[in-house]
């Protein structure tokens, strides 16, 4: 009977276990089947996402931002990869250093697709990627820094501070990602020299083919869906990160040409309100522009406090000079120095050289002096025009509106007898041949109606001194 038992107690457990798989697979299968007909949605895998960069032009400032907030974005979301679409000549050294530094600490896997090229600041960029991919015809290096001057001029060679600076800065990204860190100094630095690669005093670029040689790149692939398919992406949902409206704003005000443009348009709306009534259309223009410049500068981590508290102290220095201290003294030098130093500082980042300094001072100056010349011209044109009077104080105030000055010559009046028309204590109005003329006493007082007669002209101040009724002058 026991054994009997148990019989029955296994077979009724292995019924019950058959009948609860079947109706687990009747549940799978419609499952399946509610998915297939889209009733029940499927959340794509987060390791199935693939955000794309694109890195084109000029690199500047206002890159640099726009790629960390992605590479931030990307790893919360716990993206496959980041893959920066590099085609550049390269730009600012502090830009890429930015850039190269988030994507050395990103949490997500990165890839550098050079598309054509990885020039100078971009090659620096590319180092710094997990994975380098070359299509067909690509080049990277070149990358020794230069000081570029006004447009048109030749750029000139930095000093070699700056180039031993780059040159370990190559080296190290390319150590950090194991690449051979002689090929990232010889692209920055003409007097590395690799046997059979480059010779001394050539500075190192190379192409596709090249750089898959010395192993700089892992793999060629020409379109972005061959990245992928290498990758083992190709399922790979793609988004491609586009900037925001700020991002995009900041990438221009930041522009070296367009920084150049707020400051001169800064200084001149200020030169033209100095010499408008109240405050108007120059103020503002001024003003806008400087916070547009200073606002720009701000978020890419140029201007801090230091450099907004200069600029507001040169600007309330030239104020006291211009409306409280005649002339030009210590207060006009300091205000001009504060504000070369606030706008010079704006333009550069820690840890630039003297040169850079300089030359961004050498930027502040140029936009200074072209603001003098507009106002100059703006002054001379627009109080002609019919609008221009309402702007623009004129330095030259018209007779005929009631402004005229005793002319230089009043020594016409010497000796002519007239009476006072106002009390004089002791100046007043006088009335000579049916003019009224400013005049003053010798200290006496007399009042209206009384003779007088003009006793000297000094300049354009005419003297009078009272007649007596017998003919007598009185003596004072």
């Amino acid at each position: 009977m026991m054994w009997g038992e148990h019989a029955k107690r296994w077979i009724v457990s292995a019924s019950l276990f058959d009948s609860g798989l079947r109706t687990a697979r009747l549940t799978a299968i419609g499952i399946l089947a509610l998915v297939m007909l889209g009733a029940v949605p499927v959340a794509p895998s987060a390791q199935s996402v693939v955000y794309v960069i694109p890195v084109e032009g000029v690199i500047d400032l206002g890159l640099a931002p726009f790629i960390e907030r992605v590479l931030d974005e990307a790893a919360v979301a716990g993206a496959a990869a980041v893959i920066l679409e590099i085609d550049t000549f390269g730009g600012r050294v502090d830009a890429a250093v930015q850039m190269r530094d988030a994507l050395l600490r990103a949490k997500v896997k990165t890839v550098a697709f050079i598309n054509k090229r990885a020039i100078s600041a971009g090659a620096l960029i590319s180092l710094a990627a997990a994975t380098i991919v070359m299509a067909e015809g690509g080049t990277i290096g070149a990358a020794t820094p230069v000081q570029i001057g006004l447009p048109g001029a030749p750029a000139q060679p930095v000093e070699e501070k700056t180039v031993s600076y780059m040159r370990k800065e190559f080296r190290a990204t390319a150590e950090s990602r194991t690449r051979p860190p002689e090929l990232a100094e010889a692209m920055v630095d003409a007097d590395v020299e690799i046997p059979g690669v480059i010779a001394k005093g050539k500075l190192l670029t190379l192409t596709t083919e090249e750089a898959l040689q010395q192993k700089l790149v892992d793999f060629r692939a020409d379109t972005l869906e061959a990245v992928l398919k290498t990758l083992n992406l190709a399922e790979a949902e793609v988004r491609r990160a586009e900037e925001t409206w700020a991002e995009s704003l900041v990438r221009v005000l930041t522009h070296p040409v367009v920084s150049s443009i707020l400051i001169a348009v800064g200084m001149l709306g200020i030169i033209v309100e100095i010499q408008s009534p109240g405050f108007g259309v120059g103020g503002a223009f001024g003003l806008t522009s400087l916070a547009l410049f200073l606002w720009g500068h701000w978020l890419v981590r140029l201007a801090g406090w230091e450099e907004v508290l200069l600029i507001g102290i040169g600007l309330i220095l030239l104020t006291v000079e211009v409306f409280i201290i005649p002339g030009f003294g210590i207060f006009g030098a300091l205000g001009i120095a504060a504000l070369l130093g606030g706008f010079g500082l704006s333009l550069v980042g820690t840890g630039a050289t003297w040169t850079v300094v300089l030359y961004a001072l050498g930027q502040v100056i140029a936009a200074g002096l072209l603001a003098i010349v507009l106002a100059l011209a703006l002054l001379r044109v627009v109080p002609r025009l019919p609008f221009g009077r309402n702007l623009i104080l004129d330095t030259a105030l018209p007779a005929a509106g009631g402004y005229a000055s005793q002319p230089d010559s009043d020594s016409q009046w010497l000796g002519t007898s007239g009476t006072a028309a106002s009390t004089l204590r002791p100046a007043g109005v006088a009335h000579f041949d049916h003019e009224r003329v400013d005049v003053v006493t010798e200290g006496e007082y007399i009042e209206a109606g009384a003779p007088i007669e003009v006793v000297r002209v000094e300049g354009n101040r005419i003297v009078v001194r009272r007649i007596e009724h017998d003919g007598e002058r009185s003596e004072s």
